[in-house]
């Protein structure tokens, strides 16, 4: 989702005594392997996704479907062991953060594909295209990510070529995991300061390179890096596939012209199960969510409508029947698997009957117009959003709301629900780096100040975070959530978003709806290829029969 948050209100929390955390990690090179690389010699790996990209700059992106292709070309500092959400070493091999000071130190002998050798400075241009609005080649059209998850340093400075300083304006909990999410990967200085298109070119450290992008179909074709400081690729080629409808991806797969697919539904994986491929599934960490836009929409700033909507929509219903097995009722942002989540949240029970008398209590007994906004390509949290945005409606229409949906393609929905046109929209997230901060702070709270007496925020202030679809401001949940970012002990931290999770829960400024698996169809011919949990897919390790 593209977002605009005004980094002067990044983080508002008073920081407190400093500890020294030293946080080495799994090393994905070790996983991988590491300097024995014999580079792609195992013919072409077809991906077959939902969606295209709508550019190739890490940094003018939230999507997931650029990360896709991102994460096989460039690499972040430190990343996630495969099927996990463990830290891994990547760029970096170590870190340490003590107090307010983070230090990293870099791995020798990664070289980009243009030959330049990678080193601090790469890191540091990376940094300032990003945030650095005097840099003459500062990328005006950043995403949220830029201001989020670097928001909080105050400078970055080389102590030598391998060696990187972070001096922060408070303490942070969530910073190393941070430096893990895919729009911080390390672009080439010489490239940045040539001006190199990023949009449509790529110029990394990673396993494969960029051989064309079709943006028509949507195609992107990449090829080995023979150079690569890390073992592999296993392949020669990997080439993105775009196919809209999930039954004809999932026939495109028993026909054995793609070899991994995902954005499944029910009813693909049983069609995958009955080919010849192999459906591989774990937990997911993300949530699907019906978002309620407060500061546009009157009715929704009353908590009494936001509750009905809660109790009028049969969320066990939906994950039994459209879902079918691939997901679970939500209750709050966050999965059991994430740092402070509330086991005594339930999801609200399906109940037409107190729906209405809420709404009756709220002054909108006679119900009202509802426009429902969903995309109409499948998303790993809603892989079925057309059939899930009628039931919905039938669901709202019981208890008198008129609903009309305005389904549009995933780009042009992007746009529409990130400027605040719709009343109410289907969303969802799939985490960035496993960190409650990562829900909560990114996706619930205003990062404006807002009156104590008015629980939602103003669209179009200076600084707004339109990741916040419902636009919801309640300072009680914020001041959790600031708290929860300065605290370093896991135990104090759980507590904070403990309590967080309670107010979410009686606001509701959502629906949250499911909790879905991470599924993906896999032809009989892959080997190693492992499902992610958090960055990925993991290509490099992947092998064809």
């Amino acid at each position: 989702m593209a977002r605009d948050i005004d980094r002067r209100n990044f983080l508002k929390a008073a920081g407190g005594a400093a500890v020294t955390t030293s946080m080495t990690a799994g090393c994905l090179s070790g996983i991988l392997g590491e300097g024995d690389n014999d580079g792609g010699e195992g013919g072409t790996l077809t991906y077959g996704r939902g969606a295209p990209s709508d550019t190739l700059d890490p940094q003018s992106s939230t999507s997931g479907e650029v990360a896709k292709v991102t994460n096989q070309v460039y690499e972040p500092l430190i990343g996630f062991e495969p099927g996990t959400a463990t830290l891994a070493e990547s760029l970096a091999t170590n870190w340490e953060m003590d107090g307010t000071t983070a230090t990293i130190e870099l791995r020798e002998g990664a070289e980009f594909h243009n030959g330049d050798e990678f080193t601090a400075e790469d890191f540091i241009a990376t940094y300032r295209r990003y945030l650095d609005e005097d840099y003459d080649y500062y990328n005006e059209d950043g995403s949220i990510y830029g201001p989020y998850l670097l928001g909080s340093v105050e400078d970055v400075t080389a102590e030598d070529d391998y060696t990187l300083t972070f001096e922060i304006s408070k303490r942070y909990a969530p910073f190393m995991a941070n430096l893990a999410v895919f729009a911080l990967v390390v672009l080439p200085k010489s490239e940045i300061e040539a001006e190199t298109d990023f949009a449509t070119e790529m110029v990394g450290t990673g396993p494969f390179e960029l051989d064309n992008l079709n943006e028509g179909s949507g195609q992107v074709r990449l090829t080995a890096n023979d150079s690569y400081w890390g073992d592999g690729p296993n392949v020669d080629e990997v080439v993105f596939q775009v196919i809209g409808e999930n039954s004809t991806r999932a026939s495109s797969l028993n026909a054995g012209e793609l070899d991994i697919i995902d954005g499944l539904d029910s009813q693909t994986v049983g069609q995958v199960e009955e080919g010849d491929g192999e459906v591989r599934r774990i937990a997911g960490m993300n949530v699907g969510y019906l978002a309620m836009n407060g500061a546009e929409f009157e009715p929704f700033q009353d908590k009494r409508v936001r509750q009905a909507m809660n109790y009028a929509i049969d969320t066990e219903a939906l994950a039994n029947n459209i879902y079918q097995g691939i997901a679970t009722p939500a209750s709050q942002p966050i999965t059991e698997s994430i740092l402070g989540y509330n086991e005594d949240l339930d999801p609200y029970p399906h109940d037409p009957d107190q729906a209405q008398s809420l709404l009756e209590e709220a002054g909108y007994g006679d119900g009202f117009d509802l426009e429902l906004a969903a995309f109409q390509n499948p998303r790993a949290y809603n892989p079925s959003p057309t059939q899930a945005a009628e039931t919905i409606s039938s669901y709202l229409e019981d208890i008198g709301i008129n609903v009309t949906i305005e389904q549009q393609t995933w780009e042009s929905y992007l746009e529409y629900t990130g400027t605040g046109k719709h009343d109410a929209c289907f969303l969802g997230w799939m985490t960035d780096n496993g960190d409650p901060d990562n829900f909560y702070y990114a996706l619930l709270h205003p990062q404006i100040d807002v009156p104590e007496d008015q629980d939602f925020a103003d669209w179009g202030a200076d600084g707004y975070n339109t990741s916040n679809r419902a636009a919801w401001a309640n300072n009680e949940f914020m001041g959790l959530i600031e708290e929860g970012q300065t605290t370093y002990d896991d135990g104090e931290r759980e507590e904070l978003y403990q309590q967080a999770g309670e107010i979410f829960h009686e606001e509701c400024p959502w629906v949250p709806l499911v909790h879905t698996e991470e599924i993906r169809g896999v032809s009989s011919d892959i080997d190693n290829y492992v499902v992610e949990l958090i960055g990925g897919p993991f290509l490099a390790q992947v092998q064809l029969n």
